[in-house]
């Protein structure tokens, strides 16, 4: 008898690095547990929108400039060619801005479109607000299941007695891989689906290290 397999929705805005470290854990999951992501958008813009005083300069001028347009192109693409292509332009998009140091650029954006074979013209959607409200609408769903006071990524699987387990993170560098990303995966599932319990955290230490 087959192993049954779990769905787990990953809510990321692509803009984030950290956010980026654990979806590639989560590819690693994928290959040691029986387990499906579903990606999903989130938006840090849409997030901090009504809080812009009380962020630092530099993150309130990186939410003004930069972080509309990739999470933009990401919703028009699915709109218009599919769920199935949100996790491949994801992967373009962030070996770009992250692994390759391209930054949040239009040419890193038309770059990643290129890699997955989706039409070029769909950056010009970055500076639209065509489908805002598709892209509220996801992150809604995604900051819902945790609350306002998280960030990127939000994880949610279903859990061991039939009700959702939303969380945010985790938070790691470097991306675990085999065992160590099984072992993560069954510990995170381990406290968060715990009742009652909400947070478990440090002060990092170290930078996101795209290995």
């Amino acid at each position: 008898m087959s192993e049954s397999r779990t769905t787990a929705e990953f809510f990321f805005d692509p803009l984030c690095p950290w956010a980026w470290m654990t979806s590639r854990w989560m590819l690693e999951v994928e290959r040691v547990r029986p387990v499906d992501v579903r990606w999903k958008v989130m938006s840090l813009a849409v997030l901090n929108e009504n809080r812009l005083d009380e962020v630092p300069a530099e993150y309130r001028e990186m939410l003004e400039t930069q972080a509309w347009g990739p999470v933009r192109v990401v919703v028009a693409a699915q709109q218009l060619h599919g769920d199935e292509v949100v996790g491949k332009l994801y992967t373009a998009l962030g070996t770009r801005f992250h692994n390759e140091g391209e930054g949040v650029t239009r040419e890193a954006i038309t770059g990643a479109l290129r890699d997955v074979g989706l039409p070029e013209e769909l950056v010009e959607y970055a500076d639209k607000d065509t489908y805002d409200a598709e892209l509220r609408a996801s992150h809604t769903e995604g900051i819902e299941k945790v609350g306002q006071d998280v960030g990127t990524p939000v994880i949610a699987v279903p859990g061991p007695d039939g009700d959702e387990v939303a969380f945010f993170g985790p938070v790691v560098t470097p991306t675990p891989r085999g065992e160590a990303a099984a072992r993560l995966w069954d510990g995170t599932l381990l406290v968060a689906s715990t009742p009652g319990f909400y947070e478990i955290k440090r002060t990092r230490t170290a930078a996101p290290s795209f290995e």
